[in-house]
């Protein structure tokens, strides 16, 4: 049976909607119509978190509840309306990539299957100067909604002491997120160093709460997740749609409710009636580019006593003053046996290659999806009750891994805070899945 299209008129464009009933997110039955519908109703908030910089495309043809893929090269079958520009990554490697300029833009995206926008840091008209230091939240399991605000709000008292202004929105994930428009004359790597200085600082301000440490058997609370201001990185920006089952929007906030606001509250059902009633929270960014120099000073003066660089991604080339790229507790090389990491299951290695920690980790689960794997964990809960009490929120380790084309999540947990005689023993994983099988 061909399929059914639809045009939408915008921006004096006319966009092909293909199978516009096709359902994207289960539960509620909104279909890609609505997906389309919601990003035209929001556009000029949308295009300010998006337009003019280059994209990854991170496509769910199937909906929100299937498999996803990223798509950094433009699709060669493409509108002539819609314009690329040519992005050089980290590897080497280059990709022309796709520009959004406005609402016809933002509706063809749409009809790809993509739910979130994920541009650069960078305008298209100067890919090495980002014009924007991205501050993303990142909490470890367990971590209450407002401990995490209360991270967004010490943000706040030192970007202004900085002199800089930060605009929050929630995540529409676990978190949230505060951009700073920058003025551009600053490095990939320089904006790093500030935001680094910038977590820093915050975690020096708020250490019960907020953490700026990379490995994630040194975290707690909130990690101020400063490499998301490397080359090559993208977050998902002002009213995106998450992959959620309520079908959640990355909402701009002013700071005034941020204290009361609830990640819940805003859905592409209700965002759209927010946006007509009191426009976009966010819509003085544009005019408030900031210096970065205080930062950059402050890093210095972090350096000075001792704190240098922060380890980097994996897949980066080793930067000059990096400290090793091990976790801390294998570069301590403990002596005590019972600290001993447990071998993977079946004697099969672990797919990314990396040696196991010095802790004691068991492996519960490798899947496809967050949410498959987190099911297995639960499994595992519900047979591991005395040990679970014993556990704190950063001994759940989850892991978002990269495979051959897409992600996948592995799911660990930490038993040093479980007496040696009551941990359970490696056992086989509730799902076992193999990213690079289809390849061999």
């Amino acid at each position: 049976m061909a399929t059914r299209n639809e045009i939408v008129e915008v921006s004096g464009r006319q966009v092909a909607i293909s199978n516009p009933d096709k359902i994207f997110f289960a539960g509620p039955g909104y279909t890609k119509r609505d997906l389309v519908s919601y990003y035209l109703a929001v556009a000029d908030g949308a295009l300010r978190g998006a337009g003019g910089r280059p994209m990854a495309l991170k496509r769910y043809v199937n909906g929100a509840e299937g498999d996803f893929f990223f798509q950094k090269r433009a699709p060669d079958s493409r509108p002539g309306w819609i314009r690329t520009v040519e992005l050089a990554f980290p590897s080497g490697r280059t990709a022309d990539e796709i520009v959004i300029d406005d609402a016809a833009g933002l509706a063809w995206i749409a009809n790809l299957g993509c739910l979130d926008l994920n541009p650069h840091a960078v305008r298209a008209d100067d890919l090495d100067h980002p014009d924007e230091l991205r501050v993303d939240l990142d909490p470890v399991p367990g971590v209450p909604w407002d401990d995490i605000r209360r991270v967004a709000l010490v943000i706040r008292e030192v970007l202004s002491d900085v002199g800089l202004v930060g605009w929050p929105k929630t995540s529409g994930s676990r978190g949230i997120h505060v951009n700073v428009r920058t003025e551009r004359r600053w490095s990939f790597d320089e904006v790093r160093r500030a935001a680094l200085a910038l977590a820093r600082e915050v975690e020096r301000r708020a250490p019960q709460i907020a953490t700026s440490k990379w490995w994630k058997e040194e975290r707690h609370g909130v990690f101020l997740d400063y490499n998301q201001n490397a080359k090559d990185r993208t977050v998902a920006s002002a009213y995106s749609v998450r992959p959620v089952p309520d079908a959640r929007v990355s909402a701009p906030l002013t700071w005034d409710e941020l204290p009361t606001c609830e990640m819940g509250d805003f859905t592409i059902a209700t965002v759209p009636a927010r946006f007509a009633r009191i426009g976009d929270p966010a819509s003085g960014m544009d005019d408030a580019a900031g210096s970065l120099e205080a930062l950059l000073e402050l890093s210095a003066r972090q350096a000075k006593a001792g704190q240098g660089d922060a380890p980097w991604p994996p897949h980066y080339a080793k930067a000059p003053g990096e400290p090793p790229r091990v976790m801390p507790s294998r570069a301590r090389a403990a002596d005590d046996p019972s600290t001993a990491s447990v071998p993977p299951p079946s004697g099969r290695s672990s797919p990314t290659g990396r040696r196991a920690s010095s802790k004691p980790l068991i492996e519960i689960a490798r899947a496809a999806t967050k949410e498959e794997a987190l099911a297995g964990f639960e499994r595992w809960k519900s047979r591991h009750a005395g040990v679970v009490a014993r556990l704190e929120p950063a001994d759940l380790l989850v892991d978002s891994m990269r495979g051959r084309f897409t992600l996948w999540y592995r799911i660990r947990v930490n038993l040093e805070h479980v007496p040696v005689a009551e941990r359970p023993p490696q056992e086989p994983l509730e799902s076992d899945y193999d990213p690079w099988a289809a390849g061999r």
